[in-house]
């Protein structure tokens, strides 16, 4: 398995995912995984995120297990699969967050494991200006 890329989160994301955890349920199929992300996680003001990095609601282009799909990362109360609104709280979902384009990650999934590579970021809020969505 390749090492696990870096990741650059924003300190809004950092907030409310924080926030969103603590109130999901302890036998969450994904919250301990996504709470390990947000961990290792470096943490920048919205401002200073990279435009290549993936962040909450982001619209992203990945490759995911050899087939091309285009993402938007969103809260659990926002997603719908038939739009491509990915929660973060799904495998892929919490997999996507804080990755630059270029990079890969192996992640486990229901199913046994997927490998996403972010081909690019279609859309970031925080290049767009948007610094309190």
């Amino acid at each position: 398995m390749p090492a696990t890329p870096a990741i650059t989160l924003s300190s809004l994301d950092y907030e409310r995912l924080t926030a969103l955890l603590e109130t999901c349920a302890h036998d969450h199929p994904v919250a301990g995984r996504l709470e390990a992300e947000l961990d290792r996680a470096e943490v920048v003001e919205p401002q200073a995120m990279p435009a290549g990095v993936v962040t909450m609601n982001s619209t992203a282009r990945i490759l995911l297990d050899g087939g091309e799909k285009l993402l938007t990362l969103v809260y659990p109360r926002d997603a719908d699969s038939e739009q491509g609104r990915i929660s973060v709280l799904a495998p892929i979902g919490a997999a996507l967050l804080g990755l630059s384009a270029g990079q890969t990650i192996q992640w486990p999934t229901p199913s046994g494991s997927a490998q996403l590579t972010v081909l690019e970021i279609a859309y970031q809020p925080e290049a767009a200006g948007e610094f309190h969505r």
